[in-house]
């Protein structure tokens, strides 16, 4: 979201994922939804400024896939969290791969459960 909405840390993101292969839970697709319909909650989006960031969205290579759901409710469970964010650290355990977000919360738990996180500076 942060690269859809032109937030500060977009060209650090852009910088850290050119040339890697993006994977991601089928969730992802319907969390960018949410994302959106929560910034036309708190006025921070007009539908204009919305259906912009969907047409940019299209355009990232991402690659979804299915996460266990077990596995995710597991962790979920094990750090109080979220479902939706026990799938991307699934995720990135499945695939073997490192996991970016700005959330600081879902690094550490990420991290707790073995995940390597990519640190995102401006």
């Amino acid at each position: 979201m942060a690269v859809l909405t032109n937030e500060p840390h977009k060209q650090a993101l852009v910088r850290l994922t050119e040339g890697a292969e993006l994977i991601a839970p089928q969730s992802v697709h319907w969390e960018v939804g949410h994302a959106l319909s929560a910034m036309f909650r708190r006025g921070r989006i007009s539908l204009e400024q919305a259906l912009a960031c969907l047409k940019s969205y299209r355009l990232i290579p991402l690659r979804y896939v299915e996460v266990p759901l077990e596995r995710a409710v597991e962790v979920a469970h094990r750090h109080g969290m979220y479902a939706y964010d026990a799938y991307l650290i699934v995720c990135a355990q499945q695939f073997g791969g490192h996991l970016l977000t700005l959330d600081s919360g879902l690094r550490q738990v990420a991290a707790k459960e073995g995940v390597l996180v990519l640190e995102v500076t401006p």
